[in-house]
């Protein structure tokens, strides 16, 4: 991000002047249905949960949330159910969910739709989606606490003996690598992907591998995360040529949950990008401040070999 000149109107300014005060919440939507779990944490952790009226059936993040009215899966939605809940605004993410906003609006709904792929648009959509509500100072502290979060994992990373080379699964077969805010986040928790040049391809089908190229590669860890299946291990050491990797030789096979990781939300930000400075920290044998490990359900391969 370019800096600001001294004297250069900065947008967050502009907005706040001509945005209402957050007293007056009837300026802003009261029913709300978010058809992604990364909106849903996020309007709780900014204390506005009472707003919602309707989730993603993948929702699980926080489990509480699991007991608002389930309304959608991800590429499809009960459009009659989300009808009968009145909402006067519908969340939606990118155009995998553009069928969904298409009939919604045919319906004469409001939907906004996000389509955050980084860290820095991921910081952005908290920001956004508090200032829709009329809480942007509550969005601003939750941005501020994220992003000090984050400068604590790169300050500990900045310790480590050496940045291991990193291959991230997306998925198996084929062979995906991981989406842009994924490889930023184990940049920030201290590895190097080894397909740096794919994280700019949104779609999946552009960053399909063939096996051949990870040997070539030589990944020190490899980090699977299957879009909601359990990443089989051995699946990924009886590829052809692969005993020859270094993460399959020296036992670096490690998998983080989806819902951690692969949601371009808060639980990217905080449990996700904790889980792969805890497992980067075990490749390079450094010890990790407690303040910074994981809180949430682990690799037990990694719980079991955690120093």
């Amino acid at each position: 991000m370019q800096p600001f000149e001294k004297d250069q109107p900065v947008m967050s300014d502009v907005i706040h002047l001509i945005e209402p005060k957050e007293s007056e919440t009837k300026e802003f939507p009261s029913r709300i249905v978010c058809l992604t779990e990364e909106t849903t944490e996020t309007f709780y952790l900014l204390g506005e949960d009472h707003r919602i009226v309707g989730v993603s059936g993948y929702t699980v993040r926080p489990p509480r949330a699991r007991l608002k009215p389930k309304v959608s899966a991800f590429i499809s939605a009960k459009i009659d159910k989300i009808l009968a809940l009145r909402p006067d605004l519908v969340l939606a993410f990118s155009d995998l969910q553009a069928d969904i906003a298409r009939d919604l609006i045919g319906h004469g709904l409001t939907v906004f739709s996000f389509n955050q792929r980084s860290v820095t648009a991921i910081l952005q959509m908290i920001q956004t989606l508090a200032r829709l509500i009329g809480a942007s100072e509550k969005g601003k502290a939750l941005v501020e606490q994220l992003q000090s979060g984050l400068q604590a994992i790169r300050v500990s990373a900045a310790h480590f003996p050496h940045r291991p080379r990193v291959l991230f699964e997306e998925w198996k077969d084929p062979l995906i690598s991981g989406i842009r805010w994924v490889e930023e986040l184990i940049e920030i928790a201290g590895g190097d992907p080894v397909f740096p040049e794919l994280r700019a391809h949104v779609l999946a089908k552009d960053r399909i591998l063939r096996p051949a190229q990870v040997i070539e590669r030589d990944p020190e860890v490899i980090i699977g995360s299957w879009c909601g299946v359990k990443v089989n291990k051995n699946y990924i050491r009886s590829r052809e040529g692969w005993s020859q990797i270094s993460a399959v030789r020296n036992h670096h096979l490690y998998e983080i949950k989806s819902t951690y990781i692969l949601q371009p939300g808060p639980a990217a930000l905080t449990e996700g990008v904790r889980q792969l400075h805890a497992i980067l920290a075990r490749v390079v044998n450094v010890e990790v401040d407690s303040r910074l490990a994981p809180e949430e359900r682990m690799d037990p391969d990694l719980i079991v070999q955690k120093r």
